[in-house]
Parts: C-alpha cells; sequence; structure tokens
C-alpha cells in the first residue's frame, strides 16, 4: 500500500498563460513566485498554519486546458522505489521522472501515471520546500492549499483504487462520490462522477468567515462569475464560496473545515448523503455546476449518465 502524506501541488494547461497568471494572482490571491520557459509557480502557504512551506502548489503552463496533473507526496521517502513496482504490478505502468522533469516540479525524484479514470497522478519524493514567507498577490486570507475535486467516470472503482492503492480513506459520501482523506483534514479529494477525467475543482483554505464575503463582494465587483455559495457544508461543515477561473476552471474558499485525528480513526463512520443539493449547502444555496447539480435534467444529468454509460 502507497503511504500518501499529502496532496503537493497541481499542474494545469492554459492557451494564455499572461491571462492565468493575473487572475491566479490579483483575482485568486496566490503568491507568483517564478517563471520558467512557458510556466508560472505559485504558492499559497502560511507557515503558522501548515508548519511548513511547500515551494509551489499550483503552475499554470501554456497548453491544452484539458492537461490536468495532480501530485502527492508521500510519507516514507524509502517507499519511492517500492511504489513503483507496486504500482507496475498493479496494472498502472510508471513513467520516472528525468532530471529535468524532477527540477521542473521542485522535487528529488517523481514518477507519473494514470489513475483508472485517466487522470494524470504525481508521486513526489522529498520535494522542496521554501525559506520564503507567503506573500499574496491580494488579500483574499488564504492559509493553504487543501484540496480538489476530481472527476471519475466510475465513482466505486476509483474509490477503491484510491483507497487500496493509496491509503485514502473514506469520510462521507454524497450520492456515489466519496470524500477522501489522506491526513487529518475531512477530504484531500472528492471524486465527482463525470464523462471524461480532470480537476474539478481547487480549493484554497481561508482564516475566517469574513474572508468569504469580503472575497463574495470583491469577485461580484470584478465580474467574476459565482457559480455556488456563500453557503456551508453539512459534510466537512466548511464555509465555502465558489467561482470560475481561466477555462472554466473552478477555485473554492472554504474556512471552517472539519478534522478526523488520530484518535478518531478506529471509531469514525463514513456517512452516505443523498445527492441534492441540500447535501451540497445546508443554508439553501444552488450549485452551479455540472458535477454538483442535483436534478434529472441540464448538463450535469446528462454528463453523469454518460460517463456512467461509457464504464458499464
Amino acid at each position: 500500500m502507497i503511504d500518501l502524506f499529502d496532496i503537493r501541488y497541481l499542474r494545469i494547461g492554459t492557451p494564455n498563460l499572461e491571462d492565468a497568471i493575473r487572475f491566479a494572482t490579483d483575482i485568486v490571491g496566490l503568491q507568483l513566485v517564478s517563471r520558467v520557459g512557458k510556466a508560472a509557480y505559485f504558492r499559497s502557504d502560511k507557515v503558522e498554519v501548515r508548519g511548513d512551506t511547500r515551494d509551489h502548489t499550483l503552475v499554470y503552463f501554456e497548453g491544452d486546458p484539458k492537461d490536468h496533473t495532480t501530485a502527492f507526496d508521500i510519507r516514507n521517502h524509502d517507499d519511492f522505489d517500492r511504489i513503483g513496482a507496486e504500482l507496475d504490478n498493479a496494472g498502472f505502468p510508471v513513467t520516472l521522472g528525468t532530471t529535468e522533469e524532477c527540477e521542473l516540479r521542485r522535487t528529488k525524484h517523481m514518477m507519473s501515471f494514470k489513475d483508472p479514470s485517466g487522470n494524470h497522478i504525481e508521486i513526489v519524493s522529498r520535494p522542496y520546500h521554501s525559506g520564503k514567507r507567503y506573500f499574496p498577490g491580494r488579500d483574499a486570507g488564504i492559509t493553504h492549499f487543501s484540496h480538489i475535486g476530481l472527476r471519475t467516470t466510475n465513482p466505486q472503482r476509483d474509490e477503491a483504487f484510491w483507497c487500496k492503492a493509496m491509503n485514502a480513506r473514506v469520510s462521507d459520501w454524497i450520492g456515489d462520490a466519496p470524500l477522501l482523506r489522506v491526513d487529518t483534514a475531512h477530504h484531500s479529494l472528492a471524486l465527482f462522477p463525470s464523462a471524461f477525467p480532470g480537476i474539478q475543482h481547487i480549493n484554497h483554505q481561508v482564516e475566517d468567515v469574513d474572508d468569504i464575503m469580503r472575497s463574495y463582494y470583491f469577485l461580484k465587483e470584478k465580474g467574476v462569475k459565482i457559480v455556488f455559495g456563500p453557503g456551508r457544508h453539512p459534510l466537512s461543515s466548511a464555509v465555502m464560496l465558489y467561482f470560475e477561473g481561466p477555462d472554466r476552471m473552478v477555485y473554492e474558499y472554504s474556512v471552517g473545515v472539519k478534522h478526523i485525528l488520530p484518535a478518531d480513526e478506529a471509531t469514525y463512520r463514513p456517512r452516505q448523503f443523498p445527492f441534492e443539493s441540500e447535501s451540497f449547502c445546508m443554508w439553501g444555496s444552488k450549485p452551479d455546476l455540472p458535477e454538483f447539480r442535483a436534478d434529472d435534467e441540464g448538463e450535469g444529468a446528462a454528463e453523469r449518465r454518460a460517463g456512467l454509460r461509457s464504464v458499464s
């Protein structure tokens, strides 16, 4: 079994790098820390919150906007070679990163593979940290990059993969979608049914509910599309706000996420929530995201049906 430590970074293609940089800094509130070739690197971690500072948590690069990669750090770096062998033996061919690829990802070692839905996943060992403090592009109150929504063409199959091979644990289900944790936070990864793979949304934690509301009015003033919230998730207890970024990538701010501590692991039981709007927001906000729509009509239901047909 692969013992994941934490989600590390995302790499996302975009046809317009300059627009993506402006949005990440001026709207989301990330820090642009470097540009290498046709790629831009961003940070988002406050050391007093995480206890460390990841070298970067997001990379935008010139390329296909459907080209998404999610990277995870491992708990024991001595397991790197064993992990590669286990994935190969399980039918997930691994490609080891070259020296140049590792340097671009700011890590000593890296391997890549695809999960059962075709999502690009990287495992890194001894990733770089930064001695510099996080200095945001705007004061959105961000404390750290926390989790992602990931699309799945078969949630039951992919849940089994992430839990049995990658040591994730189910915190709750909403419909068929599992919310998975690799550390104490309620989820680092949420798998939402879709007809195609890719990152569905990107979450950053903020300091206070006031940051959520300040950003709500700021985003509306800037003409940014709000797709969900403000609201509160019944599953994780977090107050949240979702908005649309470049190439229709969805970003989320949230605060107050539930933690499942080591002392609770033995007795914690995942809960099943129905796939309906009240399960996404207990305050009554209705999501305008394809993967969150609970009705029988519209783009979201069509995509879910198409995705399930494609794997049946």
